[in-house]
Parts: structure tokens; C-alpha cells; sequence
């Protein structure tokens, strides 16, 4: 659970920035959105599939730019 401790004389404004900051570096949003829905576990598979496939090829294409130059 994340939280901060809002010292003497902090505006709130900065103080929401440091509480969101540690929010995202706790990657708490992303396990929300991880167990928001459910997936079968063949979906899920799949899914999993087709993000190798898509870094696989994204990895390939950097590797030819970088052989052109």
C-alpha cells in the first residue's frame, strides 16, 4: 500500500505528485489492470503468444536499422 507523509508546509499539489510518483514506481495502476479481468487460461496463452511475436519482430526490425548505417 503506498503512502506518503505530507511535511509541514507542503502545498498539496506537491505532495499528490510524490503520492502518483510512488504509485507508478510501485506499479500498483498496472496490477489493478492486470487482475481487472479474466482471462482462460488458452486466451491468456495466446495473448501471451502474440506479445513474443510483436517484441520478436519489433526486435528485428532494430536490428536491421542498426545494419543499415
Amino acid at each position: 500500500m503506498a503512502y506518503i507523509v505530507i511535511d509541514e508546509g507542503e502545498n498539496i499539489e506537491s505532495a499528490l505528485r510524490r503520492f502518483k510518483r510512488k504509485v507508478q514506481h510501485e506499479a500498483i495502476i498496472k496490477e489493478i489492470k492486470k487482475h481487472a479481468i479474466y482471462f482462460k487460461p488458452g486466451e491468456n496463452r495466446r495473448l501471451k503468444e502474440a506479445n513474443a511475436r510483436k517484441r520478436m519482430r519489433r526486435r528485428l526490425r532494430r536490428e536491421r536499422s542498426f545494419h543499415n548505417f
